[in-house]
């Protein structure tokens, strides 16, 4: 039996998932972002797992996009219909109520860079690339623009769409496309750390604050600020809340009920 397309493992409250494709460099065909979608639902249904690390396998590609062979031979409607799989991906990853941290290496290009930004965090080697080179095969990023814009400026998301040229991580730190780039003997260390951070924090204020973000993120400042009001009630009455508070009066390390 072959293995899995996307893998998937939990353990102390971090789910790793690994885009498997590693001879396509973990290209987005419509059976993996099946999967992903798949495996995202799984993931959102276990309260085992509090935080995610998404990734790609081997060390040439996190993603490098689209996979285009597998467009050859299809119609235009059964095109266009599939791409709605992607747009439902990010959907899931905005509403998946935990946090995702993207764990960078090699080439992070195309619908693979808007599946790096459609995470929370993310930390790249220093030998990791990123862009958006649809331009140079007479596309444009239509499907990842958005995210783009809501990642870094106008400037320089322009030039990137517009040249197709490849940055490297430094860069895309200065930027605002990464949180850090990190030699690539550390990247592991460096991730591990983060989610280690992310998940010892109580995982129902995790996905009240991160819905919240997401949900006020489109929305006018004073209809943003009503409803953040009124989130932060809902915070308050946690017993989680209650107990944070507890602790840092106490001066002991708090213990979440995850509610």
């Amino acid at each position: 039996m072959s293995e899995s397309i996307v893998l998937c493992d939990i353990e102390d409250g971090v789910a790793t998932v690994t885009l498997n494709r590693p001879r396509r460099r973990n290209a987005l065909s419509p059976e993996l972002l099946e999967a992903l979608l798949a495996t995202f639902a799984q993931i959102k249904a276990d309260p085992e797992a509090r935080v995610v690390v998404i990734t790609g396998a081997g060390e040439k590609a996190f993603c490098a996009g689209g996979d285009l062979g597998s467009q050859v031979g299809s119609g235009l409607l059964e095109l266009h219909n599939n791409r709605d799989a992607f747009c439902e991906l990010f959907r899931v990853m905005f509403g998946l109520g935990k946090p995702i941290i993207a764990r960078v290496q090699g080439a992070c290009l195309g619908g693979g860079l808007g599946l790096m930004l459609a995470c929370d965090l993310a930390i790249a080697s220093d030998q990791a690339t990123f862009g958006t080179p649809e331009i140079k095969v007479g596309l444009f990023p239509m499907m990842i623009m958005t995210l783009i814009f809501r990642n870094i400026g106008r400037k320089k998301a322009m030039e990137m769409m517009l040249t197709g040229k490849r940055i490297d991580g430094a860069e895309a730190e200065r930027i605002g496309l990464i949180n850090s780039v990190v030699p690539a003997a550390e990247l592991d260390e460096a991730v591990a750390a983060m989610a280690k951070t992310v998940a010892s924090y109580s995982p129902a204020v995790l996905q009240l604050g991160r819905d919240a973000v997401y949900q006020t993120m489109d929305m006018p400042i004073g209809d943003g600020l009503q409803y953040l009001r009124s989130q932060l009630t809902l915070n308050t009455l946690l017993e989680d809340a209650a107990e944070g508070i507890g602790a840092f009066l106490a001066k002991r390390p708090p213990e979440w009920k995850g509610r």
